[in-house]
């Protein structure tokens, strides 16, 4: 009599299952980081975008004689808007939701005037205290944007 046995699958081996775990744990410690590096850079971006946007307001309020930032009249009101990764008080009076900043507006009547973002709130570690300045050449009407974050974190167009 021919007896066959049949055995019902048993699933992985602990060893098996290690390995997997290992793969992983070697996959996420090199995601991590640079998936780290990556919001740090969309937030130097963003931040770049947002104080970039108030460049044209602070045009006008220069082209105008308005050169003292503040919400009265002949003032100039650069119309920043909270953000919560800049650190920064409103220089209008306008009162900013918990944890938002604006970029802070300088020397309209001096060169160069400057536009000046200071990372802080919900900013990246990595580049929280540092800043990102426009400034303008009252020369040629020129806006240069400049920023002491790492070399690896500056966006194209920012020295």
């Amino acid at each position: 009599m021919n007896k066959t046995i049949k055995r019902a699958q048993q699933g992985f081996t602990l060893i098996e299952l290690m390995i997997v775990v290992a793969i992983i744990g070697i996959l996420a410690a090199i995601a991590i980081p640079q998936y780290q590096t990556y919001v740090a850079r969309s937030q130097v971006n963003r931040v770049m975008s947002e104080s970039g946007s108030i460049k044209t307001a602070v045009e006008d309020c220069i082209n105008n004689g308005r050169i003292v930032v503040g919400a009265g009249v002949g003032q100039c009101d650069p119309g920043a808007t909270g953000s919560t990764l800049v650190a920064g008080a409103s220089q209008t009076g306008l009162v900013l939701p918990a944890n938002t900043g604006v970029p802070q507006v300088a020397a309209l009547g001096a060169d160069p005037a400057t536009i000046t973002a200071t990372f802080g709130n919900a900013a990246a570690a990595v580049i929280s205290g540092s800043t990102l300045t426009w400034s303008r050449d009252a020369a040629s009407g020129a806006w240069v944007c400049t920023t002491n974050v790492a070399n690896n974190l500056r966006p194209a167009g920012c020295q």
